[in-house]
Formats: structure tokens, sequence, C-alpha cells
């Protein structure tokens, strides 16, 4: 009788710390010392921290246990020779089938030559889990006996991935309007450990797309040195959430180019690595990253230089950024300065611009001046297209602080 086994397959995991369940009382109770002492005799105990769950003994693992996507399931599989016959090319072939794609694992497709009786043929296999759901390991076996019959059989090994983070963004558009860069976008990833046990979060960045720059800012600066926001220990306790926060800026060739941020626009992506228990390292990288971006309309108007404070019934000046966010269309533009209760604009209204150029830019300088004390929003700007007819209006541009005369302002 010709017996070959497939003897073990098992996931290889590393140890795990020994964990008890403390049993202490009051000395006034009718035990006494005796628990405390029982602890304190108990090899398996820290020493001087006997109520603490966690032992300082490792043990190896009794069950399967959970696998996270992200994770690298590794697998020793040990074929048997049980039979008292050499039996002649054995091959070995471990499979991982998954909801969408079946993947070959094996380190070696050659079959082996010959297997002595007792003898065993082993292999050690590792995938890093990409997908969640229901994973299959297939380990089939097929060998020829001395008489030259051919041998064949298989088994099926089942486990679940899990899901270790949960992972939400959040973006928010700005304007920088005091300097050269505009659109800036801030992304906040939301991060939750929604596994069982503590994480140590060894690497979260955001990979920018080719339009943008990025810069981290999950750190602050204290004595010239640069400090995490998330303190000294890393660790991510088990449903708890932490937020990263990047901003990204065009770059300068995009930038310049009013209408090449429009529409739906590719971020990035994330990039987490994390560790857990002993040192096993995961790693998960989102899908590409996109927000919606601001729609302008036809023609953007933005604030390029404004004063924070200024005196009261004294002219002040602004600098204004007028952008033809269309990509086919000249523009001729005609300006109108509406005054409201507060602001005043000094000068011409309707007053001819001239031709805007698809995706070109003309700056403007205005005076106002302010008939209120407090802080009072600049409004009342008109832009008519006098080749479609088209007006845009333009309120609530920004704000300015007006203050009486008799108070210093500096400059």
């Amino acid at each position: 009788m010709w017996e070959v086994f497939l003897k073990e397959v098992m996931r290889l995991t590393k140890p795990t710390l020994f964990t008890n369940i403390p049993v202490t009382c009051e000395e006034k109770d009718l035990p006494g010392e005796l628990f405390n002492q029982l602890m304190r005799d108990d090899p398996s105990t820290v020493n001087g921290a006997e109520i603490l769950m966690l032992g300082e003994m490792l043990t190896l693992p009794q069950n399967f246990g959970n696998i996270f996507l992200g994770e690298t399931f590794s697998s020793y599989i040990s074929v048997h020779n049980d039979s008292n016959q050499v039996v002649k090319d054995i091959l070995v072939k471990a499979d991982l089938q998954t909801s969408s794609q079946r993947l070959n694992l094996s380190a070696s497709n050659a079959a082996v030559a010959e297997l002595k009786p007792d003898c065993c043929i082993d292999d050690v296999i590792h995938h890093e889990v990409k997908e969640i759901g229901t994973h299959i390991l297939v380990c089939a076996v097929s060998y020829t006996t001395q008489g030259g019959e051919k041998m064949y059989f298989r088994k099926f090994f089942k486990f679940q991935v899990l899901k270790p983070l949960d992972v939400k963004t959040k973006f928010y558009n700005a304007e920088s309007d005091l300097s050269s860069v505009t659109d800036e976008v801030f992304l906040e990833a939301q991060i939750q450990n929604i596994t069982t046990s503590p994480m140590f979060m060894e690497k979260v960045s955001l990979e920018p797309s080719i339009m943008y720059n990025v810069a981290e800012l999950n750190s602050v600066s204290q004595a010239g040195e640069c400090v995490t926001t998330f303190g000294s220990r890393a660790y991510l306790q088990p449903m708890d959430t932490r937020q990263y926060l990047y901003c990204l800026k065009p770059k300068k060739e995009f930038a310049e180019k009013a209408g090449i941020i429009k529409g739906v626009t590719v971020i990035g992506k994330l990039d987490i690595v994390w560790k857990t228990n002993l040192g096993e390292r995961g790693r998960l990288q989102t899908s590409q990253l996109q927000r919606m971006a601001p729609g302008y309309g036809d023609v953007r108007l933005s604030l390029e230089a404004i004063p924070d404070t200024v005196n009261l019934e004294e002219p002040f000046h602004i600098t204004c950024k007028i952008t033809n966010c269309s990509s086919e269309r000249t523009m001729d533009l005609v300006l109108e300065m509406c005054n409201t209760n507060s602001l005043h604009w000094c000068g011409i209204s309707g007053r001819q611009l001239g031709k805007l150029h698809p995706s070109s830019s003309l700056c403007l300088a205005l005076t106002l001046l302010s008939s209120v004390q407090g802080l009072q929003s600049v409004s009342g700007l008109r832009l008519t297209d006098t080749f479609l007819k088209r007006t845009y209006e333009y309120d609530d541009i920004a704000q300015v602080c007006v203050v009486s005369s008799a108070i210093k302002v500096e400059s």
C-alpha cells in the first residue's frame, strides 16, 4: 500500500506573550496573603508587577489566528512518505485561490526525483495579502509509485482576510491669495485601528500626484527639533482614531494655468506601514484619492494683496487678479464698482479692461475707503463680458478691519 501524506500545513506566526487572570484580595480578607503569594511564585508573571495580565513568557499560537489585509501570510507545508517503498517524481504545488484570482505560491515547480520512506519534502511559502474576504490554500501532491502508477491528491485550507484599518479622507480647498501659489488643498486622513491589538504606526505618508507638492503637517518644532504631534509613542490602540494632515500645492507649471486643475483632480495616495505584537509588519496603499476642484466659472477673481487693518475714512489699496478660466474663448471685460453701506470705491466705474485671452490673467490695483468702523467685507465688484453680455458678480471677497484714525495702524 502506497501512502504519501500531506502531513502538515500550518501557518507560521510569531509567538505571543502569555496572559493570565490575576486573582488577589485584601489582607483583611479570609485568604490573607495566599493569593498574592501564589502570584509571586508563578513563573509566568512579571516580577514586581504580578497583578498585570500580561506575563513575560512567550507561548506558541494555538490556532490559525487572524490575518489582516496588508500583512504577509506565511505557511509551512510538509509532505511525508508513510510507506515502506521509495516514490518518484513528487511534485508539490501550492496555490492561493481568492475571489478574483488564483496565485501560485510554490517556491519551485520542479519535481523531486524520489522520496524515501519516512522522509519529508518541506516548503515554506509567503504571500502579501492584498484582498479582503475568503482565501483558500490549495495544496496538490502528485507522485509515481515503483510500479509506475500515477497518484494525485489535494487538500484545501480556508481562511478569512480581515480589514485592519478604516481610512477616511476629507478635502479642504483654500486659496493662498497673498502668494504666487494658489489653489492649496488640505487633506485630512482619519485612520482607525479596527483590530483587537495595538499597532505601532511606523509610517503614514502621502505620495502626491505629478501635479502637486506635499507638506506634512503632523509635527511641530520644539527647541529646534521636529517633534511629532502624536507624542513619543506612536501606538494606536484598538478602535482608536488618529488624524493626519497634509497640505498640497500645485507645482508652478500647473498653478500658472488656471484651467488645468478644474474638475476632478487626482491628489495622490496614502502609504501606511504598521507593526503589531512582536514586530509583524503590515502595509497598505490606498487607491488614488480624488477631489472635486472648486469651480470658478469662466472668470476668476482673487486677491493678491490687501491690508489687515486700515484707518477710518482714509483710502487704502488692494490688488486683484482676474483670470480667464476658459481654454478657448477670449473675453472683453468691463469693470463696475458698486458701493456698499460701509465701503466706497475710489475711481471710475464702468471702465474697459480690454481683451483677456484664454488661460491668461491681469492684475488690477483698486482703491477704497470705509465710512464705518469694525470688520468690513469687500464687496461690489462686477465684471461684464461684452461679447456674451454676461455679468459676473463678486461679493464678500475679503474682510478688512477698520479702526479710528486716532489709532495708529502699523504698516
